[in-house]
């Protein structure tokens, strides 16, 4: 039998102490979740990933069929990315993360998604700061500078108001958003999850840059409260 809690790593960041974890829940059937925290807030779970997988399928959704090449920003635990390569159209994967111990976890096999991902050979890891890639002329793959992607799906702040570090904060300016979108095939898109309700701030910036803006609110079950929870997917196109 599993043991009930487990430290699995531990590693000081530049954004605080990053923990992975592992704990049976028993009054989900001994459930095993893995858990990451950063500092004292909880960055994600392996309970509630249904907003993770429809990051990557509402934003790809949007794609006119062919081969893309598409960008994943925030690795996690590995729904998003996972999501998008169980696309048949999905040529190649770049994910990028700043947290050099996240993309190890996978590496290593420390959580579930782990080893799957690193074995697809149209998945890489890039361990870098993706708003800093973003704003710069060379874009997100180091080994092709200025290389453009069909998709870009991000899931790194908790929501674009709700930031893990304040320099990120450029990024949800229509500066940022252009940068973003230099990087992007003509048809391209965007897609970002939030954890909050739906900002009408936000997507008028959005509206501004993109030539289409559609965004959704993805409702789940919280077994953990007995209620359904919900975040928020924005959806843009050029």
């Amino acid at each position: 039998m599993s043991k009930a809690f487990e430290e699995i790593d531990f590693q000081k960041t530049p954004l605080g102490d990053l923990t992975l974890r592992r704990r049976l829940i028993l009054s989900l059937d001994n459930l095993d979740v893995f858990e990451v925290k950063l500092g004292e807030a909880f960055l994600m779970s392996s309970l509630f990933h249904e907003v993770e997988v429809a990051l990557a399928k509402l934003g790809l959704a949007k794609l006119q069929p062919g081969h893309w090449d598409i960008v994943v920003g925030g690795l996690g635990l590995g729904y998003t990315a996972a999501a998008a390569l169980e696309h048949p159209s999905v040529a190649s994967l770049v994910v990028v993360d700043a947290l050099e111990a996240v993309i190890g976890w996978h590496q290593r096999g420390l959580v579930p998604l782990g080893a799957a991902l690193s074995a697809d050979p149209r998945c890489r890891f890039v361990h870098g700061d993706f708003f800093a890639l973003a704003q710069s002329a060379a874009g997100f793959d180091p080994e092709t500078c200025g290389r453009r992607f069909h998709a870009v799906l991000l899931d790194i702040d908790h929501s674009p108001k709700n930031l893990l570090h304040p320099r990120h904060g450029l990024f949800y300016t229509i500066e940022g958003l252009r940068w973003l979108a230099g990087h992007l095939m003509p048809g391209g898109v965007f897609a970002l999850w939030s954890d909050d309700a739906p900002d009408d701030d936000f997507l008028a910036l959005l509206s501004q840059v993109f030539a289409e803006v559609n965004v959704e609110v993805v409702r789940f079950c919280n077994p953990l409260l007995e209620r359904d929870s919900a975040s928020t997917v924005y959806v843009a196109s050029l």
